[in-house]
């Protein structure tokens, strides 16, 4: 039997979510994801330091005051990693756009047109790279502009049917239904755990890809956040899943059997009702969603917090 790691990429699009290139080259994923955590942690790392002296050279003598300095400095290094991950993996890379733009779309779509001129100034076409943004309805009507610009998306942060389906009817490239962090709530909330089918971040994705396929959307649906392979096996099936070293690894070690449990046969047999989503309709079910507008509200938060950090950090060695 192969390892469980090969089981998967039979029905499911296996994606690295890491700023390592060493996990990358391990585990031959297809794409692979960032996010200001990972590259703060990344960064501070010795193998990858000289990205970030090399994103501070190119940028020296550009004219810029300090502020603009280190977000032109923060932008590059996203830029130089999103390259080093394109040499490695065969498909796309996520570069995520600042998190204290989530509210404003106008801002959101000027900062990912420059991101992307950046990617293509050292020759990576814009079908390789995906443009993450938070999904907020701010989020989803920045998507749809750069959409006519040629610019795919990743909507992530994403915790609710709610934002799954104004993801879905702004015609967004991906969505990354945060699996694990919707777990991490209902652990708190209920003072109890949830395995397997049980577990609520897993019935989410679940409800998900069976509303995309029964209505054919082409929105692709990528797992993310995983807190464990359990959760992981139970979703093999779905259009992608991005996963963390660790993860990858123990999936790697085991050669039981690993079934796919999610297929588009599935949803055609679901009764599920269609719903249409404006902005009112998309506030309120938000804001009935107690777990999805705390986790969508705290997300923001840590990435911003992160970006605040990475900044400090080029801020020390201007």
């Amino acid at each position: 039997m192969p390892d469980q790691l090969a089981q998967l990429k039979q029905y499911t699009v296996v994606v690295a979510d890491t700023g390592d290139f060493a996990t990358l080259k391990q585990f031959t994923p297809r794409d692979a994801t960032t996010n200001p955590s990972l590259i703060l942690k990344a960064v501070q790392m010795d193998a990858y330091k000289g990205l970030l002296d090399k994103a501070i050279a190119d940028n020296k003598g550009a004219g810029l005051g300090h502020d603009a300095m280190l977000k032109r400095v923060v932008d590059t290094l996203l830029v130089l990693f999103g390259k080093e991950i394109t040499d490695i993996v065969p498909g796309r890379v996520s570069t995520e756009v600042d998190a204290r733009l989530s509210f404003d779309t106008e801002r959101t779509v000027d900062k990912a047109r420059f991101v992307m001129s950046l990617y293509e100034k050292i020759g990576i076409p814009r079908e390789r790279v995906l443009i993450k943004i938070a999904s907020t309805w701010e989020g989803f009507r920045a998507a749809e502009i750069l959409k006519k610009d040629g610019i795919s998306c990743n909507l992530t942060l994403l915790f609710s049917m709610a934002q799954a389906i104004a993801a879905a009817e702004a015609g967004v490239q991906l969505i990354s239904p945060f699996v694990g962090r919707i777990l991490d709530w209902h652990k708190a909330k209920y003072a109890k755990d949830f395995v397997g089918t049980e577990d609520p971040g897993v019935k989410s994705v679940k409800e998900i890809y069976l509303y995309y396929k029964k209505f054919g959307y082409s929105t692709e649906i990528m797992g993310a956040s995983f807190r464990n392979v359990e959760e992981i096996r139970e979703l093999a099936g779905c259009d992608l899943l991005t996963i963390s070293p660790n993860l990858l690894a123990e999936l790697l070690a085991s050669n039981e059997p690993l079934p796919r449990k999610l297929t588009p046969e599935m949803a055609q047999a679901a009764d599920i009702k269609k719903l249409t989503m404006d902005e009112k309709t998309f506030r309120w079910m938000l804001n009935e969603d107690a777990m999805a507008t705390d986790k969508l509200s705290e997300g923001i938060r840590v990435f911003a917090a992160d970006i605040n950090k990475l900044e400090a950090l080029i801020a020390e060695k201007l």
